[in-house]
């Protein structure tokens, strides 16, 4: 036993099913058997015995989730920070639980009334005790952070939940001893998996599947080398043992029942303090002011909902209701997020829906210069197709030659200050850009914020329709690509940004890497969303694990711009270890030359990317020629114009979803095409998994 570590607990007397305030307990009220209960708690409490020190708080009538003692309070050292429950029903829990800890010696800090927190059970701290784990979104609001990092002297790590299955950190989120970390990402938004994956390092993650998630893996205590768990999977359980770990697994199927298993039934109050730890606070709060139709228009439900979409927090300081029909309200919202980068992302899309800084709070744009032709600063305020004003010295300035997805270049002419909207491209010297959001707003009519308030604007939200098996085409593609380059023939790739998009990178790259592709043609946005998936995980700011837009994505693909136009080219990129993997990665690593041909839709563009239309026409001609076969993947514009300029007796695949594409290049009649219906991704997937079953030299034909 462990004699320094000392756990709290309350036996289940009194514990059932009651109520309903999280999904597990829907269907479960009064079904819960106190005799299996208190077996199951007497067997855990039996276990933990042999392992620390177990206190135990008398339980209470009324309070039938008390036995929950992991949401009691957060302990570390002598202090105790005191839960404010979420929901009335368990609110009477809070003074026995401040009885117990005042009685114990613990210095006991209570957050204001109106600042729901849970304890342990949405704040773990790191077992090196190096920082806190701090999750929100369902039971505890990140304004209660900042309190955590101050009273308890910590640096504290904000995670969003974002699945109400999992409406506590510790349900999907267990720190363990030596580093490791036993975690569930999908109960996580794409910005807190990011955090946890800076934190904790690949060897080091145990991450669950979706069962054993369910049956709370997650929701273990661990005790030096030892995790003491719900029952689990043998893969699981196995994992763990490799880690150096004893899993002692003990059924807790009746607290399952209330959305609880060991974790949440214990409370570690002896955890020590570091001496060379201290508060980091990263939560940062603002307030907006929204205009306009607030509540007829749905303005105000749409902002409070991209707050917490973007991981923010709000609460509404003041209302003011229009008197009349055609009368405008006003609402003063104050807002927290976790960081200044995913505050500056929610309120550059309040400024959409004419939300502006109260005017205490509100200051001048803030302008850095442009120190390499061509390249924005960092953190550039990416512009909207709404009409803008920027203030300067005070006053507000009209942004000229408004347009979407360029930068905001300010300079001092003879008649005064001058903005206006840029491409990136476009940005000189002389100019400074507008970075961050303070001190922008947009300008529009009531009428106009208000249709944007009820409408939504999005990437990649079409349906894809499935096709007839595809099999005996790709077994076809996969032999004839094989014989050419066995005996060293040429095979060209024509590629539109769906392969990225659809999940087809990984699997064009094993094609680049296995010496199948001798070149590659395509626009800038192929090399850009490829990029981007390789440095953010993302492609035209979707995450490709998980399939949802991250917040803060529209943004992606315009950074991996910036950033490559500042190295100067893609090579330069990777060969900086910018780009780490991904298609461009295979190219550049592999000597296989690619093309990229720049339109007139191009952001940026990147470095590489031929701009002059003449000339990459010409560039893609010199790749073409000699070819044994193209494939075209997903690209109308592209295809067509190899097509054009490809002789007879080329090999020539095209593949796409959309049947018009692949009949359109073959009525051209200037080639000899073969067309496949189907998602760009399924063929890659295929087409490489059959081309890895022919493991045999093949004889030239």
């Amino acid at each position: 036993m462990t004699a320094s570590t000392h756990i709290l607990m309350c036996p289940p007397h009194h514990y059932d099913v009651d109520y309903v305030i999280n999904p597990w307990m829907e269907g479960n009220i009064h079904r819960s058997s106190r005799d299996r209960a208190e077996t199951q708690w007497e067997r855990l409490h039996k276990i933990l015995k042999d392992h620390a020190v177990v206190d135990l708080v008398e339980p209470q009538k009324g309070v039938p989730d008390m036995v929950f003692t992991a949401n009691a309070g957060l302990v570390l050292g002598d202090n105790v920070v005191l839960s404010r429950f979420y929901h009335p029903e368990r609110q009477g829990e809070e003074p026995h639980f401040k009885k117990w800890f005042e009685d114990n010696g613990f210095t006991v800090y209570e957050l204001p009334k109106d600042l729901p927190f849970e304890g342990a059970g949405d704040a773990l701290l790191d077992r090196e005790g190096r920082w806190l784990w701090a999750g929100y979104g369902f039971r505890s609001e990140l304004d209660s952070h900042p309190y955590l990092a101050k009273w308890l002297d910590i640096e504290v790590i904000s995670l969003q939940l974002v699945d109400s299955r999992f409406y506590h950190l510790d349900t999907c989120f267990c720190p363990l001893s030596n580093g490791y970390l036993l975690y569930y990402p999908p109960a996580f938004d794409f910005y807190s998996n990011r955090l946890i994956e800076m934190r904790v390092p690949p060897e080091k993650r145990i991450v669950v599947n979706d069962d054993d998630a369910g049956n709370f893996a997650c929701n273990a205590v661990n005790v030096g080398d030892v995790v003491v768990m719900n029952q689990v999977s043998d893969d699981l359980s196995r994992r763990l043992t490799e880690a150096g770990f004893q899993v002692i697994q003990t059924p807790l199927s009746e607290f399952l029942k209330a959305g609880g298993a060991a974790k949440c039934l214990t409370l570690r109050t002896t955890e020590p303090v570091m001496p060379n730890v201290h508060a980091v606070d990263s939560v940062v709060s603002t307030t907006i002011t929204l205009k306009g139709h607030l509540l007829d228009a749905g303005i105000i439900n749409r902002a409070l909902d991209l707050v917490v979409e973007g991981g923010g927090s709000f609460q509404v300081r003041n209302f003011n209701l229009g008197e009349q029909r055609q009368s405008t309200s006003t609402a003063d919202v104050h807002i927290s997020a976790p960081s200044n980068d995913m505050m500056e992302e929610i309120l550059a899309q309040l400024i959409e829906l004419g939300a502006v800084s109260l005017p205490d709070d509100q200051g001048d744009a803030q302008l850095e210069p442009v120190s390499q032709a061509g390249v924005a600063p960092d953190d550039f305020y990416v512009t909207t197709i709404y009409p803008t004003e920027i203030r300067i010295n005070g006053e507000w300035i009209r942004v000229g030659k408004q347009r979407m997805d360029g930068a905001i270049a300010v300079k001092e002419t003879p008649d005064g200050i001058v903005a206006e909207c840029k491409i990136l491209r476009d940005l000189e010297t002389h100019e400074k850009v507008v970075v961050g959001v303070s001190g922008i707003r947009t300008v529009r009519k009531p009428e106009s914020r208000e249709k944007r308030g009820t409408q939504e604007f999005g990437f990649m939200s079409a349906g894809v329709s499935s096709e007839r098996r595809v099999e005996l085409v790709v077994e076809q593609v996969a032999w004839e690509l094989r014989r050419i380059r066995d005996r060293g023939g040429k095979v060209v790739i024509t590629a539109g940004p769906v392969v990225i998009h659809t999940g087809g990178a990984e699997h064009l790259s094993w094609l680049i890497r296995e010496g199948y592709v001798q070149g590659l043609l395509g626009g800038n946005a192929i090399a850009v969303h490829d990029m981007e998936q390789s440095c953010l995980g993302t492609s035209l700011g979707v995450d490709m694990k998980r399939g949802v837009a991250v917040r803060g994505g529209h943004r992606h693909h315009l950074n991996v711009i910036n950033t490559i136009r500042r190295h100067g080219s893609i090579a330069q990129a990777v060969e900086a270890g910018v780009v780490t993997h991904g298609v461009m990665y295979e190219c550049v690593k592999n000597d296989v030359p690619f093309v990229l041909a720049g339109s007139i839709r191009d952001d940026g563009p990147l470095p590489d990317t031929e701009m002059d239309l003449i000339r990459a026409q010409e560039r893609y001609a010199e790749l073409v020629r000699g070819s044994d076969m193209i494939l075209m993947l997903s690209t109308m514009l592209h295809s067509i114009g190899v097509g054009n300029m490809t002789p007879s007796g080329v090999k020539m695949v095209c593949v796409d979803i959309n049947p018009a594409v692949v009949t359109k290049l073959s009525d051209r009649g200037s080639v000899e095409s073969t067309g496949v219906v189907t998602d760009v991704g399924l063929f890659l997937s295929l087409l490489v998994k059959q081309l890895a079953q022919l493991t045999s030299p093949l004889v030239n034909a």
